[in-house]
């Protein structure tokens, strides 16, 4: 065979036909477009927009309710409603917000207020640490909850007037007894709680805690302490109300200062609108410190799943 036909073999062999067949082009897959009407992300709510959602829109719901309230009173007073409750005589929130204008422009209101906080300061403080070391002493211990829970079930039904003459005659001074009696409104039901968040702990969480080689020390602080705190935080709250309570008849029988003085001294001088104005001053001031000791309490209370509401 001569060189023309093994340079025809070579043109027509399976290297030229691969040689001579075009390779097929690859092209990049196309992205499709979003219709026109398709959002193409979805808009995050701003901090704003999220905390109204969340809260401000129930916040909104309570002012909402307040505000019909006082509409009401007014339209009440200004009527002279009188169906079984008589309206004549109680002054309208008009009248009763003048009346506080002239309040707030001097020293002395402020002067009633910082004794009454004084007051109730020193006397929950006292019954939050003896409430709270007896509760947890008579929750332990049967022997503890035989000797001291007859005297606390006897005095717990005595109501804060009828202290009143006893604490005058045991204490040396009008806001020793003052404190003393507010210090027993607060006092029983901080205990009470208490005994009940401890006699509530799991069982088997102390048995669990004590196999693994606890001690009693640290059963009470990482296992019943924690277990308890949800009755103990709810008895703070209930006894600072009933602190305040407790506060004003004391201080209607034997103050010269505080906010529950003001209140009586204004009906002994028939100023009708400093009345509500003393009455809605303790609400207020009651309220505000329960919301502080719950918002105190919160970091207690991480471990614990809210629910219950919808």
């Amino acid at each position: 065979m001569d060189s023309k036909s093994n340079a025809a073999l070579k043109t027509t062999g399976p290297e030229a036909v691969a040689e001579a067949t075009p390779a097929p082009s690859v092209s990049a897959p196309e992205t499709p477009r979003p219709a026109a009407n398709t959002p193409t992300a979805t808009k995050r709510p701003s901090p704003t927009g999220l905390w109204f959602r969340t809260t401000g829109s129930r916040y909104l719901v309570r002012v909402v309710a307040l505000i019909a309230a006082v509409v009401l009173w007014q339209l009440a007073s200004d009527n002279g409603f009188n169906v079984y409750i008589n309206f004549d005589n109680i002054p309208a929130p008009t009248a009763v917000g003048s009346a506080l204008m002239t309040e707030l422009g001097g020293q002395e209101f402020y002067l009633h207020i910082m004794h009454s906080l004084q007051r109730v300061a020193i006397a929950y403080g006292l019954a939050v640490v003896i409430g709270v070391v007896l509760g947890v002493a008579m929750g332990r211990s049967k022997w503890a909850e035989d000797i001291i829970l007859p005297y606390i079930e006897l005095l717990r039904p005595i109501p804060a007037v009828a202290w009143i003459p006893l604490a005058i005659l045991m204490l040396p001074t009008e806001q020793a007894s003052i404190v003393f009696i507010t210090f027993l409104g607060a006092l029983f039901p901080v205990v009470l709680n208490t005994i009940h968040g401890v006699e509530q702990t799991n069982s088997v969480l102390i048995r669990a805690a004590r196999s693994l080689g606890a001690s009693n020390r640290a059963i009470l602080w990482h296992v019943v302490l924690p277990g308890a705190m949800p009755s103990i935080v709810a008895g703070l709250a209930i006894g600072m109300g009933v602190a305040w309570f407790s506060l004003l008849a004391g201080e209607i029988i034997s103050g010269q200062y505080g906010i529950g003085y003001y209140t009586w001294n204004s009906y002994t001088l028939i100023q009708y609108p400093q009345i509500i104005i003393g009455m809605l001053t303790i609400g207020g001031l009651g309220t505000l410190c329960t919301l502080l000791i719950r918002k105190a309490c919160n970091p207690l209370l991480k471990w614990q799943v809210k629910g219950g509401q919808s």
